[in-house]
């Protein structure tokens, strides 16, 4: 999953990191570490996969930390459908808000209208949280509504 985020060219070292400990860590405790996955193949090879969660100590709300699909197969509709998957399996836990956190830089800008265009609407922005100048944007989708 590390080397299927490289590829995009978009997440950073610590990120590709972030996302395979994620991994690692789903495998290590199973559904007790809160962790869940959807995933994509095309002829035994991944090609994309989609990482969320519970927010502890919300009744209803869920994170979800990735999206990732390998560029040879980007603009198809599998980011989307990976995301309906996320949103159906969340909503099936009883899940009403999917949140999402993404960066300012311009290399997520194409992440930004993705999400924009399924229905997330900007629900925090931090100054310089990443770094000077790097924004963090919390997103949201009201899942038992169609509009934020």
């Amino acid at each position: 999953m590390r080397a299927l985020a490289r590829k995009t060219g978009v997440f950073t070292d610590a990120e590709q990191a972030v996302a395979a400990e994620l991994v690692s860590e789903r495998l290590r405790a199973g559904r007790k570490s809160g962790y869940f996955f959807a995933f994509a193949d095309l002829d035994g090879a991944p090609v994309g996969y989609a990482a969320w969660g519970p927010v502890p100590m919300t009744a209803a709300s869920y994170d979800l930390y990735w999206i990732v699909v390998d560029p040879a197969v980007q603009r198809l509709g599998l980011g989307r459908r990976l995301l309906e998957l996320a949103e159906a399996a969340v909503r099936e836990r009883g899940g009403r808000r999917l949140y999402v956190e993404t960066s300012s830089r311009e290399s997520y800008a194409r992440t930004r209208r993705f999400y924009r265009r399924a229905g997330y609407r900007r629900a925090a922005v931090f100054p310089d949280f990443y770094a000077d100048g790097d924004h963090k944007f919390v997103l949201c989708k009201h899942l038992d509504r169609e509009a934020f």
